[in-house]
């Protein structure tokens, strides 16, 4: 997302001898990869801070070679944030302000053409990080 990112990455595959991976700058919703030419997208806690979140399925499907699997932990809804709660800075930042329904979540993903199998969902998190609000931590496996 950032040059900065890109060269402190590109810096720790280099001290730790990772050869089988590679940094582009790019953005979520248009990524600089080619159609059909990667074989797995891993995002942590980013879709919910794009404005398109069908864009940014729409552009994993499409870089994705057929069999091509994302993996996605993110952060969904359970119930509606209220006006306030989607205005909160600390909450846009912390992935919630910008969170989906969890079945509209999950349905954008299918839409897109994605096979969706959920891995795990952490139901705590509401009350250990988020004071109780309506979400939880999902983990998805796409298949292309």
């Amino acid at each position: 997302m950032t040059k900065e990112m890109v060269k402190k990455s590109k810096s720790i595959a280099k001290k730790y001898g990772y050869t089988n991976v590679e940094f582009r700058l790019g953005d979520i919703e248009n990524l600089p990869i080619e159609n059909d030419s990667v074989d797995i997208i891993i995002s942590n806690c980013v879709i919910n801070l794009a404005p398109d979140k069908n864009k940014v399925f729409s552009e994993a499907h499409r870089v994705l070679r057929n069999g091509g699997r994302m993996y996605v932990s993110d952060i969904v809804l359970l119930k509606e944030l209220n006006k306030k709660q989607k205005n909160d800075k600390e909450l846009l930042s912390g992935c919630v302000a910008g969170a989906l329904l969890k079945q509209d979540y999950i349905d954008r993903i299918k839409k897109t053409g994605f096979k969706v199998k959920i891995l795990s969902e952490d139901k705590k998190i509401s009350k250990t990080q988020y004071n109780g609000i309506a979400l939880e931590s999902v983990k998805i496996e796409a298949t292309k």
